[in-house]
Parts: structure tokens; C-alpha cells; sequence
């Protein structure tokens, strides 16, 4: 477990988008590449084939995505721990699959059981979207409460839209069927707001991914959430939570908003004024940025990029 004696440092840990071929091949020849190998015989996957060799069109498959991420991220934290990098950890949070990875980090749950269920959550997934197909697009430049009114003006035309992400003030992804996100797209436009298509299969973080609940479950039920003294802050309402709330958190999140925002303002009331990404890209730094009252964000994903 990580050291807990700072109220200044949190770990971020990234989701779905944060992954690229070949993204595990810096990291062949480290202690850390053990992982996996573990990772590989705790859900069934061939990791090193996801990471090493996989190309783009099936690394974006929610299952492959998912556990190469996740995977990736927990060599760069081993590494992070081994080599004492970072120093005591007041807190953890993650973006989506990211909380997984957070889970994991604070001590919540062991590495062999994130895993798992990972694998379980990309699988339960994939076949929700092969089910309910759906996409996804961000709205630059407008308020959580104007995406929110452009998608309730769509749902009442019949559409399935929702607000999927609060990822900034002026940061909101919309998920649903495509003539859903093509209406509020539609509505963004007419108000002059940039939109930014995301190329994925699926309806994430809206009532469309129901279907995956039960098979998520089935995972959550089979392994151990242990008590921790790091904070771990939940996507669905940023609040913290005890160890035996977070099998329903966790389901929650299929069909409920990632309130980015929220999340961040809680490690800030924490005192987390240090954050650090944790994983193969920088998406969670770039999106946070360095305004003012923006909080200082670090980044490391392998050996040699660590920014002190």
C-alpha cells in the first residue's frame, strides 16, 4: 500500500482513449513487464499481444482498450512505488476505468482482483455495445447545463442522449444512440460550439449499458474490498465512500455520468493541490491545464518521463 502521511499529493489514473499500438514496448525489458504476465494469467488475455502487437481498430474494442490501459498503468505505478518517486499519497481517483486503477493503487482492491474485474467490465461492455450501439462526442465551450438542456430538447423528440462526462466547465461529453448525439451535436452548432466526435461503439455512462450490469456484478460479487486510509473519490457523485459501498459504486458507474469536475474539487477540498497522472497518456493533464486555481499536474506513463 502507499504511503498516506501527505494531504498533498493525489494519483490520477486515466480511461478509455488513453491507449495506443505498441504502447508496452518501452517497458519489455523492466521489472515492471512481469505484470503482464501476471495480468495475463489472473483474467485470460494475452496482454502482450494487447500492448505490444494489437493495432489500432481492435485496441479501441472496449475488452482490449480496458485491460491494456489498466495494465499499463499498474507497471507505471509499480515502477512509481518501487523507485519511491512520488512520496505519500493522500488520495486516488480515476476517470472511468481509471477508478479501477485507483482502487487498486489506494489498497482497495488487490491487483489480481482489479484485474479481473477490468476484464470482466470491458467484456460486460463489448457486448452492450454489440447489443445498444451508440456513440459518443464532447461539446467544447458550453456548460454541463447547456449540453444538458440541448439533450433533454432531443430527448423529447424521442432521442437517447445523455450527458456522459462533465470533464471541465467547458468540457461535457454527450453519449447515446448516433441520431441522439447527431442532434445535440446539431444544436452545438447552431450555437457556435465546437464538437469533437468520439470514435467508439458504444453509449458509455448512460442508461444504454444497463445490459453489462449483471455480468459486472458477477466480478464485483467474487472478489474483496479492503478498508484503506487513502481516499478513493467516486465518479458518480465524487463523494467517499467505505469499502462495502464500492461494488454498487462501481455498477453505478456503467449507466451513471463520470463527474470529472466534481472529482477534482474534492481532492482539492483534501488538500491534493499535487496531482499526478498516472498511465500511458497525458489526456487527464491536458484536460485539467494550468489556468488559474488549476491545481499542479504531473505525468508518468515510463521510465524517463517522470516530471518531479
Amino acid at each position: 500500500m502507499l504511503d498516506t502521511r501527505s494531504a498533498e499529493c493525489a494519483l490520477i489514473f486515466p480511461g478509455q482513449g488513453a491507449q495506443r499500438p505498441a504502447m508496452g514496448e518501452r517497458w519489455r525489458d523492466t521489472p515492471q513487464w512481469r505484470l503482464v504476465g501476471q495480468v495475463s494469467e489472473w483474467t485470460g488475455y494475452d496482454v502482450a499481444e494487447l500492448v505490444l502487437r494489437t493495432g489500432d481498430e481492435r485496441l479501441r474494442s472496449t475488452d482490449a482498450a480496458q485491460l491494456s490501459i489498466f495494465t499499463m498503468s499498474l507497471m507505471a505505478l509499480d515502477y512509481l512505488t518501487e523507485h519511491q518517486l512520488i512520496g505519500r499519497v493522500r488520495a486516488c481517483a480515476g476517470h472511468s476505468l481509471g477508478e479501477c486503477t485507483a482502487l487498486v493503487a489506494a489498497g482497495a482492491l488487490s491487483a489480481g482482483a482489479g484485474a479481473r474485474v477490468v476484464a470482466a467490465r470491458g467484456a460486460a461492455m463489448r457486448v452492450a455495445t454489440e447489443r445498444l450501439p451508440g456513440t459518443m462526442a464532447a461539446i467544447l465551450g458550453a456548460s454541463s447545463d447547456i449540453v444538458e438542456q440541448f439533450a433533454a430538447a432531443a430527448r423529447a423528440e424521442g432521442a437517447q442522449v445523455w450527458v456522459a462526462n462533465v470533464n471541465g466547465p467547458r468540457q461535457i461529453v454527450v453519449s447515446g444512440t448516433s441520431p441522439g448525439v447527431d442532434a445535440v451535436a446539431q444544436a452545438a452548432k447552431s450555437a457556435r460550439l465546437k464538437v469533437v466526435r468520439i470514435p467508439v461503439g458504444g453509449a458509455f455512462h448512460t442508461p444504454l449499458m444497463a445490459s453489462a450490469a449483471p455480468l459486472l456484478r458477477q466480478a464485483l460479487d467474487a472478489v474483496e474490498f479492503e478498508a484503506t486510509g487513502i481516499d478513493v473519490v467516486a465518479n458518480v457523485d465524487a463523494g467517499l465512500y467505505s469499502a462495502a459501498r464500492w461494488r454498487d459504486l462501481a455498477e453505478q458507474q456503467l449507466t451513471a455520468p463520470v463527474r470529472w469536475t466534481a472529482v477534482l474539487a474534492t481532492l482539492s477540498r483534501l488538500g491534493c493541490t499535487r496531482l499526478v497522472e498516472v498511465g500511458p497518456s497525458r489526456v487527464l493533464a491536458k484536460a485539467i491545464g494550468r489556468g488559474e486555481g488549476a491545481p499542479t499536474v504531473r505525468y508518468f506513463g515510463y521510465p524517463g518521463e517522470w516530471e518531479p
